[in-house]
Formats: structure tokens, sequence, C-alpha cells
């Protein structure tokens, strides 16, 4: 299951009901400071019952308390159901048999909380669910009673195993026709258990797993923000043996109860009226307990450290679950993360971007994280952005994106300057770290063996990493880039050889930079990794790669040379002599010999001229 939405009514300073959509890949909620995009993050793990998310009375929104009011509520939405499910005995149904769903067809879980105590009142699923009453209440009935209704109905024959409550249900229903539905707050609790069976505990192993890595951490051997990590790669361990720990549970249940069994034999030989009083149950479920955390060294616990090495230890966390094969997973997890700029160097608040993104295209994982810096919002997802407002009122709505969206986000959070940018007389807007790699090597290599004058740096033009394609629009139509004060111009992949549709983005963007007369510059060949020189790379690998203009050389040579796609420019480029970029880059136009990699880096170095 995937969270589709969460929805705040009378909850801290959302006092009227506020849906924020969640984007099946990442979500990247900005905003100014205490505008309330950590209370998102934060209801969400009292919702899932993370560790250490406890709700109490302060939650309750002051003024719904004014008003009358006696509860607040966090409710999620969830989609990507499970096509089949079993929900009691062995046999298989789906939710939207057993009237589960809600009007638009997904799964809405409702926590109710009380506004005296803050704790949990109610937990019921919203759902499009039988007016009649006997059909309405199928999910509670005990098998007695469902066999007794299914008599009366006259369905007992097409009923084809008569010990399976939900063939018994399916029956009653098609026996029914049509089935006339009206919104219903299912209590879990009430509605949805017959037979000591809950149907809810199975419900709830298919909700996704949450961890929440919060900005503000305690400084004690119990830092949440160490621990965390390993503790919920084991929640994932457990979720991934389930099959096995139930069957385990079954064995020593079978057991224990055989000895009970037998005791009470024994007892009813002396004492059957005693004997005949008791009957041998489990309280509750066996509990699987596993505690981690990391020592540094000489032992001293690595959450004792400094907060940026705390924060570097999630940071390679996020890189390693990146990398990590998700094949056979059961089931979605959300990684929220709050401020990943806390603590961090500008250089390791891009990589962890870089590590989530990569982890936000696995297609059993969320990530959703906060911000109010513009140089993380920029390299989000544009269709994953909520912006956090105020109205007039002080209380806190968010917006979808939208170039209007977007542009008052942007004013909002300002355009903070790039490192070095203060020295900067211009700038070149790239889509990632990789490209600046690429042009600066080439303009001080070049420049090193006398085909250049001048480097970028000597004339203080500086590349800002923008994201991708889609990004370019925004910095464009935003005037962004023009609230630099700066000249600046565009440097992309040309991207042919992919897809009509990239192609046709670029040359989009092109129409667009030029509109606002500035100079678009873009490869001749696919991508920079084109320029790569076979021999360099079989002179450090010993592996002779082979690829054309317009291949998709970053997948060839990463996977040739056992290197990640998007680290080979970061890996081979720097490697490359003036000679090998001359070479690799060489053109004939009007029957003249021509090097492209000089001429563009002549062309932006006349930003400045």
């Amino acid at each position: 299951m995937r969270l589709k939405s969460v929805k705040l009514t009378h909850f801290r300073g959302y006092r009227h009901t506020t849906l924020i959509p969640i984007d099946e890949a990442m979500t990247g909620i900005v905003g100014r400071n205490d505008y309330g995009k950590s209370t998102i993050l934060e209801a969400l793990a009292i919702f899932f019952e993370t560790d250490g998310a406890k709700p109490d009375k302060s939650d309750m929104n002051c003024f719904s308390l004014a008003e009358g009011a006696d509860q607040f509520e966090i409710a999620c939405e969830f989609d990507g159901l499970p096509d089949r499910m079993v929900l009691d005995e062995n046999a298989e149904t789906t939710l939207t048999d057993e009237f589960l769903l809600n009007a638009d067809g997904v799964l809405e879980i409702v926590k109710s909380f009380k506004a005296s105590t803050g704790k949990l009142d109610r937990t019921a699923i919203r759902c499009q669910h039988p007016a009649d009453a006997q059909l309405a209440t199928l999910l509670s009935l005990k098998m007695v009673d469902l066999k007794k209704l299914g008599e009366q109905r006259g369905v007992a024959e097409s009923v084809a195993d008569k010990r399976v409550a939900a063939l018994w249900r399916k029956a009653i229903r098609t026996a029914a026709g049509q089935i006339d539905c009206q919104e219903t707050l299912l209590d879990v609790s009430k509605a949805l258990s017959a037979d000591n069976k809950s149907i809810w505990d199975k419900i709830e192993a298919q909700l996704p797993i949450f961890a929440l890595f919060k900005a503000d951490r305690e400084s004690s051997d119990g830092d949440a923000e160490a621990k965390n990590p390993l503790q919920q790669a084991v929640k994932e361990a457990q979720a991934e043996l389930q099959e096995q720990i139930s069957e385990l549970e079954k064995k020593i249940e079978t057991s224990v109860l055989d000895v009970a069994n037998r005791t009470l034999e024994k007892l009813r030989e002396m004492a059957p009226e005693l004997a005949n009083e008791l009957t041998p149950r489990f309280k509750e479920k066996p509990k699987w307990s596993f505690s981690f955390t990391l020592d540094g060294e000489n032992g001293i616990p690595i959450n004792k450290r400094g907060s940026g090495v705390r924060r570097l230890i999630l940071l390679n966390f996020f890189r390693a679950e990146a990398e990590k094969s998700v094949v056979g997973s059961q089931r979605d997890v959300i990684y929220a993360i709050e401020e990943p700029e806390t603590s961090q160097h500008p250089n390791y608040q891009m990589m962890l971007m870089k590590a989530l993104l990569e982890l936000s295209l696995q297609h059993n994982r969320q990530i959703i994280l906060t911000t109010h810096v513009p140089a993380l919002a920029g390299l989000m997802p544009i269709e994953g952005i909520r912006y956090v407002t105020k109205d007039e009122n002080g209380s806190p709505f968010v917006k979808l994106p939208g170039d209007d969206v977007l542009k008052e986000a942007a004013e909002s959070l300002g355009v903070l300057p790039e490192t070095g940018l203060e020295r900067a007389r211009g700038v070149v807007l790239v889509e990632g770290k990789s490209d600046v790699v690429f042009l600066r090597h080439a303009a001080n290599t070049l420049k090193a063996d006398g085909h250049l004058d001048s480097s970028l740096e000597d004339l203080g033009i500086v590349p800002i990493l923008i994201g991708g394609c889609g990004s370019v629009k925004h910095w464009v139509t935003l005037n962004l880039a023009d609230d630099l004060g700066l000249p600046w111009c565009v440097f992309l992949d040309s991207d042919i050889g992919g897809s009509p549709e990239q192609v046709a983005a670029i040359e989009k963007r092109k129409r667009e930079v030029e509109a606002r007369g500035r100079s678009f510059y873009s490869t001749r060949k696919r991508e920079i990794e084109n320029y790569l020189c076979p021999d360099m790379i079989e002179a450090q690998t010993g592996i002779r790669v082979a690829f054309t203009d317009t291949c998709d050389a970053k997948k060839i040579i990463g996977l040739a040379v056992r290197v990640k796609a998007d680290d080979v420019i970061d890996r081979f480029w720097p490697l490359m002599s003036s000679d090998q970029i001359l070479q690799c880059s060489t053109y004939r136009e009007n029957d003249l010999e021509r090097y492209e990699l000089k001429e563009l880096i002549e062309s932006l170095q006349k930003l400045v001229a």
C-alpha cells in the first residue's frame, strides 16, 4: 500500500480539515519556519504509532476546543492496494468486495483522539458501506450468526466451504443484488472483528512502515536518530520474515496449549468443577524485541559525537538503503526526514538529496521531507512540492504546485547564494553535480595546456545545480535566475538518441530560455558521458567499452566497469587529458575541423566579456 494523502482536523495549528496529498515517490513540504511543516510529519508519526510519537491534549487546536470540538483527527488514505487479501480463515477477498473503500476507491483510516487527554479514542475506516442494517454488520458477525443469517436468506447451498466466513458474506451480498451504500465510519474494534479474529489486524499488517527522522534530537545514548535507522532495518527484516515468525508463533502456541490442556485433564481428576471453569489462552502475542546501537572510537556512542556526524550516519543509511534490493519485500516503507540541511555542509546536503531521490524511485519506497532551503527545494520533483503558508487568520494551509504557487514559494523562501556565488560575475544553470565536474575540468585542463586563456573560475563564472530539465522552466518563468542579479545562460544534455519526448522537452526549454534573450547551450552528443575517451577508460580499468555518440553511454559504461551510471562522470572525467577532451569533442563543419568543448567554454566565458 502507498500513502496517498493525510488529513488533519483540529490538530495543532490545523484548525479546519486540511488535505495534504502525498506523491507516490517524493513529497517535499516547503515553507517558512513555524508554518506547520513539521506538524505534518509528526501527525504521520502519531498515526503510524512510531516510537516516541505520543499525542497529548496540547495537540488539540485551542480555537476548535473553544468552539466545542472534543476531538482531533488524523486520517490517512492509501492506494496501491493488494489485489487479494486474506481477512479471515484462508479465503481470499478484496477490500472492494468487503465495502471497505471510500467514495474515491481508496482505503481511508481515521484515528480520533480525545481533546481532554490526547489519547486515542477510536480507529475507524471511512468507507461506502451497505446502508442495509443487516448487510452493514456482516464483518462483525460471529460464524454462528453469519450462518444463521445466510440460511434465513437462503444462500447456504451456494457456500462451497461453510467454515469460511468470507464465503458466507459473499453469498449473502450476491443474493442481495444491488446494494445501496452510504458513507460510514466503521469502528475497527467493533465492526471489524468476530470470533476473536480481528480483521483489522490483517489490514493493519499491510500498511506501510513509517520512519521519521527529526531535525531536533536529544543528546543521549538513546538518541533516536542514531538508533532509528538500524531499528527500522529490524522492522523491515521482521516484516519480510513474518510468515516464518507466524509459523513459529503457532508452534509455540500449540506446544504451550498442549501443556495447559494436559494440566487441566489432571486437575479434572481432582476438581472437575474448577477445571471446567478454566480456559487456556494467550493474553497477547509474543513480542519480538531487538535493540541496537552504534559505538564509535574508544567505545564512545556515535550519538555523542557532533550533530554533523550524527546526520552523516543518517545520510549513509539512506545511501545504503538506496542501493539495497527490495525484491520480495511485502510492505511499502515511508521515510520522512525533517530538514535534511540541518548541521550539514552544502555538499552533504546535495548528496543526501541525491540519495533520497534515488531511493524514491524504488517502487515500494516513499520519501517525505521538509525544508526551507531553496537550493534543496529546487532539487525536488516539481509535482511533489507542497507549499505550506498561512491565511489571513494565521491558520496554515497547503498549496499544490503551479506557476503562481511556485513563484510565491520561491519569493517566500528567497533565493540564497550557492557556495562561491558571492564572487560570481556570471551563472551557468546546469542539471546536476556531474555537469559542474564536466565544465570545470574541461575549462581547467584546456587552460593548463594553453588551449584557453582563462578557466571559468578565473572569470567568476559559477555553475548552479537546478535539477532536471523540467526545473529549467521554473528558474526561467519564475525569474529566479534574474533574481540573482547576474548574467546567466543554460547548459543541458541534448538527449539526442533518447526518446522523442526527451528531445522535445529540451527543444521547449531552449525556446523558453532564448525568448528571455539568454543563451542556451546543449551537447552535440547525447549526454556528457558520450564525450569520455574509450582508451582512457580501458587504461584505467582494463575493460574496452564501445559506445556511440547517441547511445546511452552512461548506462553502457556503468554496467561494463561496475560503476553506478550517475557516478560515471565523477569517476572518469577528471582523468581526461586536454588532448582527449579535444579529440572526443571534434566535429567537422564546412570542411573545417572544430572542437566542440573548447568552443563551448569560450562561449560561456562571453557571459562576462
